[in-house]
Parts: structure tokens; sequence; C-alpha cells
């Protein structure tokens, strides 16, 4: 005799999954029939947290309590929550601290006290790089961060690969480049579209600047792919185009989508904190099957149309 036992539905916890990258996360992990538990700051309507892929959302700071509270019987922990600026790290290095390095932190005991069988995947950033000598950046460089931030998430690395190492937690990290798509409310394109608002068309830097632009969605589906990949090895990957694209280029792109008819004009200081150009080997991710789909140009369109109707109120934060 056979038969056929249903599937336990699996279970994926987001922290930070009312933020920018945790809402696409939960979205594509709730399309792939993800049971999605959300849990961090942000107030939301049950409506609008479905509408991600949320099933579940509990406003809490990520520590011990939290997670033996919300986190038990899940498969995978995405950890979206933390610090994601440059600039935030800069002015307040301590609570940059805390937001990465603690929350990460407390996950990680978590998994190892209570939750072993538990995946963790974790987005770590190209900021740990800083300068380096040669392009592209491949995961075996040494770290030489130049900010707080990727100092911050240079130690969120190595306490997972010591987690991993010396307990057997099953990690994986992904380093990701510079990220954008809707409802991103920081960073060069909402700066940009912000100034454009008030006519103001001048700019850090030289524009000469390069950057591995990667869209919000093409990250997402890194993350789903990566469920499958953390193991005590705690394999580490970068999220990225491997294409290096000028600042300059993306702002005309930018400046078009708006209906600007000037072009940008840099004053030429340097932005501390951040290395003049960045693009991703990304050999590691590409093997495990990634490939970034979305067009550059059509997503910096569709970020102005989505500015604009956020700039007039149609959107609300």
């Amino acid at each position: 005799m056979s038969y056929i036992v249903e599937e336990t539905v699996k279970r994926v916890l987001i922290t930070g999954a009312h933020g920018f990258l945790g809402r696409y996360v939960a979205k594509i992990y709730g399309q792939a029939g993800f049971y999605v538990v959300g849990l961090g700051h942000g107030t939301w309507s049950i409506s609008e947290a479905k509408a991600w892929g949320v099933n579940e959302w509990h406003h809490a700071d990520v520590d011990m309590d939290a997670l033996q509270s919300y986190a038990s019987d899940v498969n995978i922990i995405v950890h979206c929550a933390g610090s994601g600026s440059v600039g935030f790290s800069l002015s307040n290095p301590m609570k940059d601290f805390e937001r990465t390095v603690w929350t990460t932190h407390y996950v990680l005991e978590y998994i190892r006290t209570f939750s072993p069988n538990t995946r963790l995947l974790y987005p770590s950033s190209a900021a740990v790089y800083g300068n380096q000598a040669t392009l592209p950046l491949t995961i075996d460089m040494t770290p030489n961060p130049i900010s707080p931030y990727g100092v911050h998430k240079n130690i969120v690395e190595e306490l997972c690969a010591m987690y991993a190492k010396q307990y057997g937690l099953r990690v994986a990290v992904l380093r990701l480049f510079s990220v954008y798509g809707n409802g991103l409310k920081k960073q060069l394109l909402w700066d940009a579209c912000s100034k454009l608002s008030q006519g103001i068309h001048t700019f850090w830097g030289t524009g000469e600047e390069t950057r591995d632009w990667v869209h919000v969605s093409d990250v997402a589906k890194a993350f789903l792919i990566a469920g499958d990949k953390a193991s005590p090895k705690c394999p580490v990957v970068n999220v990225g185009t491997g294409q290096a694209v000028k600042i300059k280029a993306v702002l005309d792109t930018l400046f078009d989508a708006y209906g600007e008819q000037e072009r940008p004009v840099f004053g030429g200081e340097v932005n501390a904190g951040n290395p003049n150009h960045y693009v991703a080997d990304v050999a590691a991710i590409t093997g495990w099957g990634w490939h970034p789909s979305a067009d550059l140009t059509q997503g910096i369109n569709e970020y102005v149309r989505w500015y604009r109707e956020y700039d007039n109120g149609s959107i609300r934060a």
C-alpha cells in the first residue's frame, strides 16, 4: 500500500520585514509557498502585510525574548533588520553597531541554543571590501572596510563564520552591492529625485565613480536560492550584476525619466566612507543558478514613477 503524506508548510522568519529589503524577501518567500513570520519595527495593516507575503507581523526589537516568542519552528531566518546606511554609521557609530552586530549575535545565539536546525541567511554588504587595488571584487579578497558600517558588517561575517564552524550552524552570507528599486527612501536615486523636486542639480563627487546596481527583486530571488545553500561552511557570495556603471550615467538616465532638461553638476568632493569604484565578481552566486534579470534603465524609470506617486501622496510610507 502506498500513500502520500502532505508536506508540512515551511516557515521563514524575516527580521526587518517592514523595511525595504525585508518586504521583497517576504514577498518572494510567500510566493514560494512559505509561511512568513515578520519581526521588527514598523506599523502596517493586515492587508498590506498580506500583500507583501507576511502571514504574521510582530512589532518588537530583535532580541532573545522576541526570538524565543516568534521564531519557534522556523526553517530559515533571513536577518534583514539592522542598519543600512554608511552615512548613519559615520554619525552614529555606536547605534549602528547595536543595530547590526548585537541583533545578529542574538539571532546566532538563539539558533545555537534553541533551534540548531534553523538556517540563517545574512545580508552583508560590499562595504566590507573598502578600497581594493583590483576589480572586480572577489569573495577571497581580504576585507578592508573604510566606514563604521563596513566594519560592523565585517564583524558580523566573522561571527557567522565562527558560529558555523564552532557549532555547526548552517549559514550563508550574501554581500549586496548597490541595491535599488521602488520603495527605497535613501541613497542616490531617492536623493536625486528629492533634489529635482526642489530644482537642485548639484551632487557630490565627480560622477565618474562606479557602482554595481542590482534590483531588489533580483536580490530577493538570491535569498530564496540561498535557503538551500546555507551550511556549516558558511558560504559567502557577492550579489551584483558584474557591471560597473558610472554615477553620472545613472543620474543622466534618472534626469531623462524625470523629464529634466538640465544635466547633473558635480562638486568634486570626496564622499567619506564610500570607495570610488565597486563592481562584483559574481561567479559564486551564478554557480548557484542565480542570474539578474532586471534592466537598469527600466528600473530607474519605474523608480521615478514610484517617487512621483509617493511625492504626490498616492503612496504612503
